[in-house]
C-alpha cells in the first residue's frame, strides 16, 4: 500500500515559504540522518534553485544513524554545487552553534550590520527543525512534539545584530513517488499515524533491518536471526513476520483471546527504532538508493515496453 500524507495547511506553508525565500541568503534543510533522501522534500529544491540560493544540509539525529552510512552521505552531498552538509544531533548541547558560521561560508557577502545574514530553516515534519531553532537561540521559542506537523506557522528571530533565522512548518510534498520512501518516512515518524497502518510499517522496517543489521536485532531481542553455514553468518532464518512474532512471543504481548497482539508489537518495534534502542541504524545508503532507483527504472521501462507491444490476440 502506497503511503501518502499531505495535510491541508501545508499548501499555505509552501506559499509562505516561497515568499520568504526571496529574502533569504542561505537555506538550511534539516534531514533525518537515517533516511536522508527519503526525508528530502523535492519542492525545497525547486524553490531554492529558482532563487539561486545556496544550501546547508543538516543530517540531524546522527546519534541514531549508522556513522559509516552518515559519512557516505556527507561525502555525497558535499560534492554538490552550492552545498555544504554536516551531521549533528540538535539535542546535544553546543552542536547547533556551528551552523551560523557554516551558513556564513555559503554567503560570505552577508553577515554585516548593513547586510545581515538571513537563514531559512526548512524540512519535512518531525526531523528536528524546532529543536534546532531552540538550540540556536538557547531558549525555548518553538514548540517541540513527538507527533509530526507540530509547527503550523513561520517564526523569525534575530541571532545577533548581523544574523536572523526563520523557522518554517514541516512541509511534505503532494505525492511520494517511491513506495519505500513512504514506509521509511512512516517508520521514522515523519508521517502522521492517521495515514499509516503500524503493522505494515513495522513489517517493512523488520525486513529492512534483517537484511542490514541482523546483529543488532540479535542483541536487542535475544533472537538468533542468522544460522551458521561454514564460516559465514549470512543466511537469514526469518523474515519480517517471523521477527515480529518472535518479539511478541518473547515479550508476551497477547490479546484477550490468547493470540499474540501484533499491533502492540508493531508499535513497540517502531518505538525501539525511533528511540535508538535497537542501535544506530540507517535505512538507506547512497549505494542502496542508487540500486533502488535503477531497479525502479528497469521495472518502469519493462512496463512501458509491454504496454507499447502490439496486441496479437486480434491478429488475422
Amino acid at each position: 500500500m502506497a503511503i501518502q500524507w499531505y495535510p491541508g495547511h501545508m499548501t499555505q506553508a509552501r506559499k509562505k515559504a516561497e515568499e520568504t525565500m526571496e529574502f533569504t541568503d542561505v537555506v538550511i534543510e534539516v534531514l533525518d540522518a537515517r533516511v536522508p533522501v527519503a526525508s528530502h522534500n523535492p519542492m525545497i529544491d525547486e524553490m531554492r534553485l529558482f532563487r539561486q540560493r545556496p544550501q546547508l544540509k543538516i543530517l540531524n539525529k546522527s546519534d541514531l544513524a549508522d556513522p559509516k552510512a552518515t559519512q557516505a552521505w556527507l561525502n555525497y552531498y558535499n560534492k554538490q554545487p552550492n552545498t555544504k552538509a554536516v551531521a549533528l544531533s540538535c539535542k546535544k548541547a553546543g552542536e547547533a552553534n556551528k551552523i551560523p558560521k557554516l551558513c556564513l561560508g555559503l554567503a560570505p557577502h552577508r553577515g554585516t550590520h548593513l547586510k545581515p545574514l538571513r537563514m531559512l530553516i526548512m524540512g519535512i515534519p518531525n526531523v528536528g527543525k524546532s529543536t534546532l531553532m531552540n538550540a540556536l537561540l538557547n531558549r525555548r521559542v518553538a514548540k517541540v512534539g513527538d507527533e509530526p506537523a507540530v509547527t503550523k506557522s513561520q517564526q523569525r528571530f534575530d541571532l545577533s545584530d548581523t544574523m536572523s533565522i526563520t523557522d518554517t512548518p514541516g512541509m511534505m510534498w503532494p505525492k511520494i513517488q517511491y513506495e519505500s520512501d513512504g514506509y521509511m518516512l512512516a517508520a521514522s515518524h515523519a508521517i502522521g499515524r492517521n495515514a499509516v497502518i503500524d503493522e505494515d510499517v513495522a513489517l517493512f522496517l523488520a525486513n529492512n533491518l534483517l537484511l542490514t543489521y541482523p546483529a543488532l536485532l540479535n542483541a536487542r531481542y535475544k533472537l538468533d536471526t542468522m544460522k551458521h553455514e561454514g564460516a559465514m553468518l549470512d543466511v537469514l532464518k526469518m523474515d519480517g513476520v517471523d521477527l515480529l512474532e518472535a518479539i511478541a512471543r518473547r515479550r508476551s504481548y497477547k490479546r484477550h483471546d490468547g493470540l499474540y497482539d501484533m499491533e502492540k508489537t508493531a508499535v513497540a518495534f517502531l518505538t525501539d527504532y525511533r528511540s535508538g534502542a535497537i542501535g544506530r541504524v540507517t535505512l538507506e545508503t547512497p549505494e542502496s538508493r542508487s540500486a533502488m532507483m535503477q531497479s525502479t527504472q528497469a521495472v518502469n521501462e519493462a512496463e512501458t515496453t509491454e504496454n507499447e507491444a502490439p496486441d496479437e490476440t486480434n491478429a488475422d
